[in-house]
């Protein structure tokens, strides 16, 4: 297509694309930051690109200036990057780290499927972050979800039933739907109380349940002492405040008298909705 622009045409047998979007989807910056973790180490590489002129209103989502080599000043578009990797135990996979377009959306997700139609994908996995009243203290709850039966009994996730506003994730996967292409999401549960910083333990979630939905291994390191740090910093913050104390201490409880370790997911399939509606 027109709007695609290629370097390169890798296949595989039957790849898998996963896709994080910034914007609407990514609440603390955790499904690119793990998506930017994956590519990195499963040393992908990118064979296509985006063009985001037709996607994007530059006064909204503005390209960046900076200065390369001393003196040249360069211009950085909103990227949306497809890149190739094969993970041991895997047909291959394909990675795209966007950004959540402000326009022409069945256009653009036309887009990502005809990068899938070429490299032979049979499946969509999307990442995502939302806001939920979980706390910080314990461990990240993922959330799978898709609207096929066959997928959901295949890759043990919870059938979607939701209603209202969506991003382009929800209009990514009704595109996948209509075109016949299996698709699925995750998505990691952030404190909603936390301030507005990056949550690498979230994003360590998302790498750990991607990598065990496709059978293969991911290395962690980078993420382990960031999402140690992660913590430290909101227990330091948490404790200056006795009413952010009592609540967090609330939500532990509830955490832990939750099937003793793990968000249900009915509650999960709230949380995702009323955070979806409120946005």
């Amino acid at each position: 297509m027109v709007h695609l622009e290629w370097s390169d045409r890798p296949s595989g047998e039957h790849p898998v694309m996963i896709a994080a979007f910034e914007g609407w989807n990514d609440s603390r910056d955790a499904a690119t930051t793990a998506i930017e973790h994956l590519t990195r180490e499963w040393e992908a590489r990118p064979f296509a690109s985006i063009d985001p002129e037709q996607f994007y209103d530059f006064t909204s989502t503005r390209p960046q200036v900076r200065i390369t080599a001393g003196t040249t000043r360069r211009i950085d578009w909103p990227s949306n990057t497809f890149s190739w990797t094969r993970p041991r135990g895997t047909g291959g996979v394909v990675l795209l780290r966007g950004v959540e377009p402000q326009l022409r959306w069945r256009t653009f997700c036309e887009q990502v499927l005809e990068v899938a139609s070429v490299t032979g994908c049979s499946m969509v996995i999307t990442l995502g972050a939302l806001l939920a009243d979980v706390a910080h203290t314990r461990p990240t709850s993922v959330f799978g979800n898709a609207y096929d039966t066959a997928v959901i009994e295949r890759l043990g996730l919870e059938p979607s039933h939701y209603e209202g506003p969506t991003g382009i994730v929800g209009v990514l996967h009704a595109a996948c739907a209509e075109a016949g292409l299996d698709s699925a999401s995750l998505w990691a549960a952030v404190p909603a109380y936390v301030p507005s910083v990056p949550s690498p333990k979230a994003a360590l979630a998302l790498v750990e349940r991607t990598a065990d939905l496709l059978g293969t291994a991911v290395g962690i390191d980078g993420l382990l002492e960031p999402a140690s740090a992660y913590e430290d910093q909101l227990n330091r913050l948490v404790e200056e405040d006795d009413a952010t104390v009592d609540y967090v201490r609330l939500l532990e409880e509830q955490h832990d008298q939750d099937q003793a370790a793990v968000q249900s997911a009915d509650d999960m399939v709230e949380e995702v909705e009323r955070f979806l509606r409120e946005q």
